[in-house]
């Protein structure tokens, strides 16, 4: 019954909002290791629906749910305000198949449900550019642009970017009006940090971080799979995944991770 109510729902909502809650409580994914960062986010999403749609009686009314929440309940983890301080809560997120405006919504569903304010850092990645194609400043600024709102608001501390090079870091920084704080490298194409962006960055006060996340961690029809994987017969075709929010709370005394998991949207297009 399960799988024909989870199905009904998602022929009927516009918006799907998926939350696997903390990682570090799914049992059978702490035993496991993916090989890539692209399975790990497969894996989570299949199981958060497959799990989802088991527990789905007939009292849903599909009439009412424009926007469909789907969570692993057992999984979802607030942080205890009296540790807010002890912590710090960073998000990496990665914009698939929607615009700019999409960055304060996930920034808000991202501290809704960890139970915060504001979140310490974050790093954005812009939709993946067509092959040819060079990122350019005016390709990042729109998304810099919220980015900087969501700081002036205190929605977020610092923010970063991801596989900028010198030149494109250093454009940044001259335009931006809140600087870049971080800048990630994709080692798997970068075995040395290049000595030009490292002295541009101790100059400006901004840290490198390394990373092994493709350039696209979540395509459209990487999504459509899983989602038709998980519950069978469902009009995968019609969903497509707006944005991906990958998540971590990390105690600071002693460097552990302690929360971990991803938040993804969705929208249904219906012909």
């Amino acid at each position: 019954m399960g799988t024909e109510s989870a199905r009904a729902l998602l022929e009927r909502a516009g918006r799907l909002t998926l939350q696997t809650g903390n990682l570090l409580n799914w049992g059978c994914l702490r035993k496991k290791c993916p090989a890539t960062p692209g399975e790990e986010v497969r894996d989570c999403i299949q199981k958060t629906l497959t799990e989802w749609s088991s527990k789905i009686g007939q009292d849903q009314n599909p009439e009412t749910l424009e926007v469909l929440e789907c969570t692993v309940a057992q999984a979802i983890e607030k942080i205890n305000p009296e540790e807010r301080d002890e912590l710090k809560v960073s998000a990496k997120l990665f914009i698939v198949g929607s615009n700019s405006s999409s960055i304060r919504d996930a920034v808000d569903l991202a501290c809704s449900a960890l139970g915060v304010a504001q979140l310490d850092s974050v790093i954005v990645v812009p939709p993946h550019v067509e092959d040819g194609a060079n990122l350019s400043l005016e390709y990042l600024q729109p998304y810099w642009k919220e980015l900087e709102n969501l700081v002036q608001n205190k929605k977020i501390v610092a923010i970063g970017t991801s596989d900028l090079d010198k030149t494109l870091l250093e454009q940044l920084y001259l335009w931006a009006q809140v600087k870049p704080s971080s800048n990630q490298v994709n080692l798997a194409s970068c075995c040395v940090m290049p000595p030009d962006l490292t002295a541009f960055a101790k100059e400006c006060d901004i840290q490198l971080l390394t990373h092994n996340d493709p350039k696209e961690l979540l395509c459209e029809a990487s999504f459509q799979e899983v989602l038709q994987e998980s519950i069978q017969n469902v009009k995968a075709n019609e969903w497509i995944p707006l944005w991906l929010l990958r998540y971590s709370v990390i105690v600071k005394s002693r460097g552990i991770i302690k929360s971990k998991g991803y938040i993804i949207q969705a929208k249904r297009n219906a012909s």
